[in-house]
């Protein structure tokens, strides 16, 4: 029959694996590096993969194709929830083969779900690796002074991490989850945590902390930002960035993000010297 369904442009394709994540019907694995469409018949047509997609490699064709199986889809889908039940996440990430892995890792973030009532993330952790799945850290609680690992790591003379929540990257972050609600958001330059020495308690202490850099990634953020901002209830906005020209890409997405999102945010801007110095 023809229908439409989705094409992948190996060329295009930079190996992220997102797309394979965000196919909650298992119908794309990532053979040799490159996401590929390997079960046709589990491919719905709905595209949930190409919005996830940052290179653009994902695009809708039609033509000849077998009918959608959502029996077959079903039936999978219930049976990797059966496996991940009798694995634990410890297990499952020590299978070698990417793409198994990866479907017993959704579905025991499914079962999580189911268990614990947790909803927002709508089944995109932001990533391809396991690694990436999205979650609250105890460094949320533990920002509030008089923890005892606080207290330990001060009489020790360390420094405490102050990351909030998993994944930070912007690129792999969800547009939606539960450590967005009522948050204090840093958005910040990937450099500034090298540059400046406290970053983690001058800048991300009580924050929810989004790292990323524009030259690296080639990407334009503000799309991505602007669905956090206005689909959270977001308090306020501090940008961190480099003094370096490059760095500009990621305030002027940022300062989008926040004109685009129709909300009234107090926010602000701190520039790094590349001498590890507050200029602004």
């Amino acid at each position: 029959m023809v229908r439409k369904i989705i094409s992948i442009d190996e060329e295009k394709c930079n190996g992220c694996g997102i797309c394979a994540t965000a196919c909650h019907e298992g119908a794309i694995d990532m053979i040799d590096g490159k996401a590929r469409l390997v079960r046709e018949n589990y491919c719905d047509g709905l595209g949930d993969c190409l919005p996830n997609c940052p290179t653009g490699a994902i695009t809708f064709v039609e033509r000849e194709a077998p009918e959608y199986d959502d029996a077959a889809v079903k039936k999978s889908q219930e049976e990797s929830r059966e496996e991940a039940k009798k694995m634990t996440v410890e297990e499952i990430m020590q299978i070698e083969d990417e793409n198994e892995r990866r479907k017993l890792m959704m579905a025991k973030m499914k079962e999580g779900e189911t268990q614990h009532g947790h909803h927002g993330m709508h089944g995109h952790h932001g990533g391809g690796c396991p690694g990436s799945r999205a979650m609250e850290l105890a460094q949320t609680s533990a920002a509030e002074p008089g923890r005892a690992e606080i207290q330990a790591a001060n009489a020790a003379g360390r420094a405490v991490n102050r990351l909030a929540q998993w994944p930070c990257q912007i690129k792999l972050v969800p547009i939606e989850a539960p450590f967005f609600d009522g948050a204090k958001l840093l958005i910040a330059a990937d450099c500034t945590a090298y540059a400046y020495a406290n970053m983690h308690e001058d800048f991300m202490r009580g924050k929810t902390t989004v790292i990323g850099c524009p030259k690296l990634d080639d990407i334009d953020y503000s799309e991505k930002l602007t669905e956090i901002i206005k689909n959270n209830d977001i308090k306020e906005v501090t940008i961190v960035r480099m003094e370096v020209p490059c760095c500009g890409g990621l305030e002027m997405a940022a300062k989008k993000a926040l004109q685009e999102s129709g909300k009234f945010i107090p926010w602000q801007v701190v520039t790094i010297s590349i001498d590890g110095r507050i200029l602004d």
